[in-house]
């Protein structure tokens, strides 16, 4: 008999049913975090999200690494255990598994490193700011520093795909910001050049 292979929503709710778990609540009291459905034309959703066929390989492995580091910050579950699961979710074949395995493995191996620059730009204390939001910050942080081909345009928009689709009502903007001012950092030169450009144009 085969086995069906869980959705990447399972795999979020599971990590919300370990940390319900781990806080003692009882299941009835446990929410969990509400997704938008997959999507299968192109285009875009009523709320600007991507649909699944617009979305490149590497896009896909954006969100396959913020369901990894979901689960790190939320199941605390083993990094061998996330990507073994990670893995067998309906869809992974179709994503950046090298540009995942970086995200993933980097966001985790460096993750104080992540604090470190993101946590001066909030205006609240990490505690206090959603797993999603903080995991997707985490993959903008890590592309800035480490994935100099990427343009930071990409990098800030890729983000704020994320926390529109996996994160709260107004989580993109936040994660916005804060990217931005991100990018003025570790990207500093190329964001200068950047916004001259668009200054001299307008």
């Amino acid at each position: 008999m085969s086995t069906a292979r869980p959705t990447a929503d399972a795999m979020l709710l599971a990590a919300d049913h370990d940390a319900g778990a781990a806080a003692g609540r009882p299941a009835a009291q446990r929410q969990p975090v509400a997704r938008p459905p997959r999507q299968s034309r192109t285009g875009l959703t009523s709320t600007g999200v991507r649909k699944a066929g617009s979305k490149s390989a590497r896009s896909r492995s954006r969100e396959f690494g913020l369901q990894g580091l979901y689960q790190h910050l939320v199941g605390r579950n083993s990094l061998a255990d996330i990507d073994a699961f990670t893995r067998d979710l309906v869809g992974f074949g179709k994503c950046d598994s090298a540009h995942y395995d970086a995200l993933l493995t980097g966001c985790v191996a460096e993750n104080a490193q992540l604090d470190a620059w993101i946590l001066p730009l909030l205006d609240r204390k990490m505690e206090e700011i959603s797993p999603v939001e903080r995991a997707t910050m985490w993959i903008g942080a890590y592309e800035f520093h480490h994935c100099l081909d990427v343009p930071w345009r990409v990098v800030l928009n890729e983000c704020i795909e994320l926390a529109k689709e996996f994160g709260g009502t107004d989580g993109h903007k936040y994660v916005n910001a804060v990217l931005n001012k991100l990018a003025a950092q570790l990207r500093a030169d190329e964001v200068a050049n950047d916004r001259g450009n668009h200054r001299s144009r307008a």
